[in-house]
């Protein structure tokens, strides 16, 4: 900032004290809530009359944070300075110049930091009249996204056991084989006692050939 643009933006600021007739600076929306990364646009109304001059505007928005001025827009006789523009604002500011003759004055504010918090203040002088308005910006940090998961059929799902019910099952198993081995060993055994109590057939035929060889 040169000593010419430094000495204007003072002078400006030190007029700017008081409200000259019925000249009224208004806010279109007090306060503005929205997380970072996304825009907003900030905007202010002034009373025009049919003869204004954009050549005699002067206005200045800047952010009032902890009893620091830092400028967001500076124009001073119908000429904007980006170079009067703090680097906290650099690239980020688009100012809306033809909505200017209706008195309309639009700033979009784009790529918001959580650090963009505070009061924000336009001051307009006119040749007319002189004013100001101010709006609170609370820009809070972005809330992850939450991702969908695709929920199977319930009938396609596998059973959700517990360790318990695993224990159980395996016990149960482990019974089931035992008594399986026990059983088939009583039936196994039952079938041997069997087969020692009575010969068979072929063996009686062979046992009774003999003895009737040998006669009384």
């Amino acid at each position: 900032m040169d000593w010419f643009h430094s000495v204007s933006l003072w002078n400006f600021i030190l007029s700017l004290g008081f409200v000259k007739g019925s000249f009224v600076v208004d806010v279109t929306q007090s306060s503005y809530q929205a997380e970072e990364n996304h825009n907003i646009t900030l905007e202010w109304t002034f009373t025009t009359k049919a003869d204004m001059s954009i050549s005699a505007l002067k206005i200045l928005c800047y952010m009032n944070n902890d009893h620091e001025h830092i400028t967001l827009y500076f124009l001073h006789d119908g000429v904007e300075f980006s170079e009067d523009q703090d680097k906290k604002f650099s690239g980020r500011v688009q100012s809306d110049k033809d909505g200017l003759r209706e008195g309309r004055i639009r700033l979009q504010l784009s790529r918001l930091r959580t650090e963009d918090s505070g009061l924000y203040l336009c001051e307009v002088d006119t040749g007319y009249g002189r004013g100001y308005n101010s709006c609170r910006v609370t820009v809070s940090e972005s809330k992850p996204e939450k991702t969908e998961t695709t929920q199977q059929p319930r009938s396609l799902q596998p059973p959700n056991l517990n360790e318990e019910t695993k224990g159980g099952l395996i016990i149960f198993g482990v019974v089931f084989i035992c008594i399986s081995l026990v059983l088939w060993g009583l039936m196994f055994y039952q079938n041997c006692k069997e087969h020692r109590r009575s010969p068979s057939r072929r063996t009686r035929e062979i046992l009774m050939k003999t003895f009737s060889e040998v006669g009384p």
